[in-house]
């Protein structure tokens, strides 16, 4: 066989990897390409995070129900803070099951890279599969603890009948949906960050149970008034929490100006996300 025709096939490659620098964002075909090692991400994520306890998924269930009664000991019964026309224990219920979400999501997407470093200096993936994969199993515990809150909220519609949701309520998937972006955004940003200064990880897990105090989770945005209800406002999350509820609930806060701002901080925040990842992703491996 001549050289000209061992050159000719060792051009027909399958797969090209390129370095992508004028790429400012995931290339969507290559994602769309590696779906069958998302999902293996994702149940191993499901699979093996409970494997070895005893309790097993019922975990999932515990967390927030457990949160959920220590703060309506302590901010209900003894603080004696008013939830509003919401029942103390559905207004936790929910406010716990979503900041749950929330909070272990951008902590476990935020530490992508300093993780995974030894997978990624080993073999290729798009690295972006890591954190989408996070979001989607996390998914699927939120949604076991959500029946929680489903059952608990069904008895207060029907039985208790001091419940009267709307037409809204078919939003929630809506406002869930941005609530998973921003969080998707914040990780990513601050994992790309991480690479070159370590101390955010140190300051990111105080940040997030901070922001917890001005997040509609345990106080309703309708008990908090003066300049303090603007520092809520401020938080993209107050008035995603508070759509999502408005369906459940009936009544509480729905603004569309402040929620046109949520939705519009989650696509900036989102962005620049998607850029610097994508930009860190092809050096990081030599800082990490």
């Amino acid at each position: 066989m001549s050289d000209k025709a061992v050159s000719s096939d060792m051009d027909n490659w399958d797969i090209e990897i390129t370095s992508g620098k004028g790429d400012l964002a995931p290339n969507v075909k290559e994602l769309w390409r590696y779906r069958d090692l998302l999902w293996m991400f994702v149940k191993k994520d499901i699979i093996t995070v409970y494997k070895q306890t005893i309790l097993g998924p019922i975990w999932f269930v515990l967390q927030p129900l457990l949160t959920s009664l220590m703060f309506l000991l302590v901010f209900s019964t003894i603080a004696k803070i008013p939830t509003g026309a919401v029942p103390p224990m559905l207004f936790y219920l929910i406010g716990t099951t979503l900041w749950n979400y929330f909070s272990e999501t951008l902590n476990i997407t935020s530490k992508t890279f300093i993780e995974n470093a030894s997978i990624f200096g080993k073999v290729y993936f798009p690295r972006i599969i890591l954190p989408v994969s996070k979001i989607i199993s996390g998914l699927v515990k939120f949604l076991i603890q959500f029946a929680l809150f489903a059952v608990v909220w069904l008895y207060f519609v029907f039985v208790q009948k001091t419940i009267v949701p709307n037409w809204y309520i078919l939003l929630a998937p809506v406002w869930l949906l941005f609530i998973v972006l921003l969080s998707l955004g914040i990780g990513i940003v601050i994992s790309s960050l991480t690479t070159k200064y370590r101390d955010l990880l140190f300051l990111i897990g105080f940040a997030v149970q901070l922001a917890m105090y001005i997040t509609p989770v345990i106080i309703p945005l309708s008990e908090v008034t003066g300049r303090k209800r603007i520092f809520f406002l401020l938080n993209p999350l107050t008035s995603l929490f508070e759509a999502f509820k408005y369906g459940f609930f009936g009544n509480g806060f729905f603004d569309l100006p402040w929620l046109g701002y949520s939705v519009l901080i989650t696509f900036i925040v989102l962005a620049f996300g998607l850029v610097i990842f994508n930009r860190v992703e092809k050096r990081f491996i030599d800082t990490v």
